[in-house]
């Protein structure tokens, strides 16, 4: 089963000009970025409209110093690019989790979600598809 959702963009592979997947997450009851997965390959087009949102991170970032899997069974990590965690993205996702509550399968992503703060997503573990 698919459930369409939001999701905070906190890192992307590829540049910040030029993104190629999207990490994203979701806050818990804490206030921490938790990672709740990836998205599929975007394509051109879609990769220069999420560009265009994109910055820096101001000062620390909630994911500095962590690694990502490049998938199921593999010890190759992503080059991840960090990205300020406020952009937020709709997604169509699989409802289906791993042990750690992150989705199973890529996100598709389908837009920006201008009109919602980040504070307005879904918590880690609640609503939505997590």
């Amino acid at each position: 089963m698919r459930v369409t959702t939001e999701a905070v963009i906190g890192a992307v592979t590829g540049s910040l000009a030029a993104p190629r997947t999207l990490l994203l997450g979701r806050y818990d009851r804490a206030g921490r970025l938790r990672y709740v997965g990836r998205s599929t390959t975007l394509s051109g087009a879609v990769g220069r409209a999420v560009a265009g949102h994109l910055a820096p991170p101001r000062g620390a970032h909630p994911w500095t110093g962590w690694t990502f899997s490049a998938g199921w069974g593999t010890q190759r990590t992503l080059e991840a690019v960090l990205v300020r965690p406020d952009v937020v993205m709709e997604v169509d996702v699989d409802v289906a989790r791993d042990s750690a509550g992150r989705w199973r399968h890529p996100a598709r992503p389908h837009r920006i979600r201008a009109d919602v703060d980040v504070q307005e997503v879904p918590l880690f573990g609640e609503g939505g598809a997590l």
